[in-house]
């Protein structure tokens, strides 16, 4: 301590402790010290818990910590304390520091007088408790008067906070039938108040709602089960509420409360039921093997996996006819077919169901029956059936010789249903699309169509359909295999083609070719073929045949020497006959080439050109020969196509300025009943069966006669006629108003047939006589190529005709 100086820290602690004497007794004696060197002395002011002032005396205190009420609700700053130093008189000359823990922000001091104050509402759940620092200091030299000092400021907790529970809502499961006392969980509330101080921070648990199903331990928080095997059927879902209450429950205590959910889980204390016990299906004649035919529904209460059940067949007076199988989605019974059904044969059937749980509870086993049982009828529906064949394939066996019309096997189809429908037989033709086969339709007999060959086909698989005669829309199909066996109806024959040659200089007996054959034929015992020479080849023969006994034959040669420029081939027959039954043969050719060979046998010349060579002609002459052929055909043609060309029509007009006059003149005179070409006077009689014909006029006109031209000269008839007039008349206006005609005239000459003919003319046009003056009797006597003719014109009753 300084000399002549004393510093007294007099910190007085004005707060709302009067209910609680804590505060005081947490100060603590010391025996005096120093602090940064410095004694202190600390005097306290304030009160004990009889309100006794307390006073320093001889000896200093320390203390370290005081309280503060949380939540201060008043309107001025809440006082803390007062600092106080013993050198302080009063004038000014001391200022009082306070650094730490919310200094300047939350507590403030008075510079001059020391008074500490909380400027804020202070919370003990944000922060329990502050740590501050004060001195004193020289306000002119700001040195330290005394060592700092470090004090605690804790705040006292109120009761400002109920208890809240962690979940609100709580979910939870309970097995249904449980015991009485099952746990069901457990809820917990925390309250934030301090728990080391009162009772602010104890809870107390209670049920609120829930009762009598469920109770809770008020200390722990555990719910547990009020009342035994309850029943999930019966009621399933529950809900409780439950309360958490501080102060230990004690009234003025703040509570909280939350909501538990609580669901019965199930467990496998039902059995399956069938709602009734008999069931009454109908299934038609005609339903397939494998299909459903009936569909049972058992009940069970249970749910989930605690509600599958398995059904099975238990008595059945149709032995293997029918399962049973679960539908695992539906848990439904499904009853199908094994075999078909047969309306004559057995017009209903009896089932005897069972069905039970899949997942039996032992525990509830003793309570109640895991099984029941039904009774199904299934009757069964006629069906018009389409016909049954005996079988269901049928294969037959022809041989390939067969005549067209043998009958080789047959089918047979019934009706199934008590009427016995006659049954027809056809095949499809979609199988036979060649028509080999074909099948009787009455009694089912397949014959042959067409000739076999079972070197072209070998089986035949055809469609058979038997249809009723009283539904021919009933219809079934059975497959007909037919195998066509082998007749040895083929010769052998070479397997290949062959060609070879003979060297000029070759010896007697030297094999120059080794030949085999094949046939189209497959024995049993297999082939087996004899070669030799043909008979009308073996006088004076050059070559020969050596059958090997193995299907081949060597071709041998029969002479020491060979000229190509006597013959350069040889044709050599060779017979190949096979062993079957009948035997079958055939001559088969070997052509042989003459061959220039050197002394080992190999070939050196063997082929036309050499033998051209040697005759003098060359390859270059041969083909300058054909050069030759060619031009002189190409000539040919070219000058029949300048001749054709010249033959053409020339037009009459060169061009467009040649507008010369022209006359065509037609003079040919009528050839009598010879001329068979001249124009018909009838078109002229009758202009309106006349057909018109425009011609072109710049080109020669082919024919002796052209139809029509533009000026028409015409000697005056025999007789006045109008129509030929009317006709000529128009004639002369349409070629006078014809836009195509040439711009020159034309001459054309209309004119009866001539009369120069000895015979005279046939034709009625120019006589004057009529059909009663001709005698036509003599037609009858011509034979009967002309009895027609003759009671034309012949007979008294024939009708008369005019020819104008």
């Amino acid at each position: 301590m300084l000399r002549g100086r004393t510093v007294l820290l007099l910190l007085v602690l004005w707060a709302y402790l009067c209910s609680h004497g804590d505060g005081l007794r947490a100060l603590r004696r010391t025996t005096g010290g120093r602090r940064g060197g410095t004694g202190v002395g600390l005097t306290l002011t304030g009160q004990d818990a009889n309100g006794v002032p307390l006073r320093r005396s001889k000896r200093g205190w320390m203390w370290n910590q005081f309280f503060l009420l949380e939540e201060y609700t008043g309107l001025d700053n809440q006082y803390v304390g007062k600092l106080h130093s013993d050198g302080d008189r009063g004038d000014g000359s001391i200022r009082y520091v306070l650094t730490g823990d919310g200094a300047g922000s939350l507590f403030i001091i008075d510079e001059n007088s020391g008074d500490i104050h909380a400027t804020k509402r202070l919370d003990r759940e944000e922060k329990a408790y502050y740590t501050l620092r004060a001195k004193a200091v020289n306000r002119i030299t700001n040195t330290s008067l005394e060592g700092e000092s470090e004090f605690i400021i804790k705040i006292h907790d109120i009761n400002d906070n109920e208890p809240k529970f962690t979940k609100d809502p709580y979910f939870t499961e309970v097995p249904e039938m449980s015991p009485l006392g099952t746990v069901v969980m457990q809820v917990t509330a925390a309250d934030a108040d301090d728990p080391t101080y009162g009772n602010s921070a104890r809870v107390v648990y209670s049920i609120l709602q829930g009762q009598p199903y469920f109770s809770v331990e008020p200390n722990t928080g555990v719910i547990k089960t009020a009342l035994p095997n309850m029943d999930r059927e019966t009621k399933e879902n529950y809900v409780v509420v439950i309360q958490a209450k501080d102060m230990a429950g004690q009234m003025g205590g703040l509570s909280g409360t939350t909501t538990v959910s609580i669901t019965l889980s199930d467990v496998n204390d039902n059995p399956p039921r069938f709602p009734k016990s008999l069931y009454e299906f109908k299934a038609p004649e005609s339903t397939e093997p494998g299909s459903t035919v009936a569909v049972l529904r058992a009940t069970d209460a249970d749910i989930g996996r605690n509600a599958e059940m398995n059904y099975r067949i238990t008595s059945s007076d149709g032995p293997a006819m029918f399962d049973i199988s679960t539908n695992r989605s539906t848990q439904d019974g499904v009853i199908t077919l094994r075999k078909s059904l047969d309306f004559e044969r057995k017009r209903s059937y009896t089932l005897r169901i069972q069905v039970e749980n899949s997942n039996p509870d032992p525990r509830f086993l003793r309570y109640a029956a895991t099984t029941d049982g039904a009774t199904v009828k299934l009757i069964v529906e006629d069906v018009d059936e389409p016909p049954v064949f005996d079988r269901v394939g049928y294969v037959m066996e022809v041989k390939e010789d067969m005549a067209v019309g043998t009958i080789i096997g047959s089918v047979s189809a019934t009706d199934p249903d008590s009427s016995r429908s006659p049954v027809r037989y056809s095949i499809d033709r979609r199988t036979d699309m060649d028509r080999v086969l074909n099948v009787h339709p009455g009694n089912g007999s397949v014959f042959i169509l067409r000739t076999l060959d079972r070197e072209d086909v070998a089986w035949h698989n055809i469609s058979v359909i038997a249809t009723e005669f009283n539904n021919p829309r009933l219809m079934s199909r059975v497959p007909v295999y037919v195998r066509v066996l082998d007749v040895n109806d083929n010769a052998p024959t070479f397997a290949t083609y062959y060609e070879t040659f003979v060297c000029e200089n070759a010896k007697a007996n030297q094999r120059i070719q080794t030949v085999s054959a094949t046939d189209a034929d497959e024995p049993i015992g297999g082939h087996r073929f004899f070669f030799s020479l043909a008979h009308e080849a073996s006088v004076k023969a050059n070559f020969t045949v050596r059958d090997n006994k193995d299907n081949t034959a060597g071709i041998l040669t029969r002479r020491n020497s060979y000229s190509r420029l006597q013959r350069s081939t040889y044709l050599v027959p060779v017979v190949i006959s096979d062993s079957d039954f009948p035997m079958q043969s055939s001559t088969n050719t070997l052509t042989v080439h003459v061959c220039t060979c050197d002394r080992e046998g190999n070939m050196q010349l063997c082929n036309q050109e050499a033998l051209v060579i040697t005759a003098g002609l060359s390859t270059g002459a041969l083909m300058a020969i054909i050069f030759c052929v060619l031009i002189l055909l190409m000539i040919v043609v070219l000058f029949a196509a300048l001749r054709r060309q010249q033959r053409k029509k020339e037009p009459l007009i060169i061009s467009k300025e040649d507008v010369r006059d022209n006359v065509v003149s037609y003079n040919d005179e009528g050839g009598g009943e010879e001329d068979t070409q001249a124009f018909d006077i009838g078109t002229l009689r009758n202009p309106e069966a006349t057909e018109e014909s425009k011609q072109r006029r710049d080109i020669k006109p082919e024919t002796l006669h052209p139809p029509v031209r533009r000026t028409v000269i015409l000697p005056p008839p025999h007789r006045d006629n109008a129509d030929v007039r009317n006709f000529i008349n128009q004639r002369l206006q349409e070629n006078d108003q014809d836009p195509t005609a040439p711009p020159y005239d034309s001459l054309a000459t209309y004119a009866y047939e001539g009369s120069g003919s000895i015979a005279e003319s046939l034709s009625s046009l120019g006589s004057m006589t009529t059909d009663g003056d001709q005698d036509y009797n003599y037609l009858s006597e011509w034979g009967p190529r002309f009895k027609k003719l003759a009671d034309l014109y012949g007979g008294e009753d024939s009708d008369k005709r005019d020819f104008v």
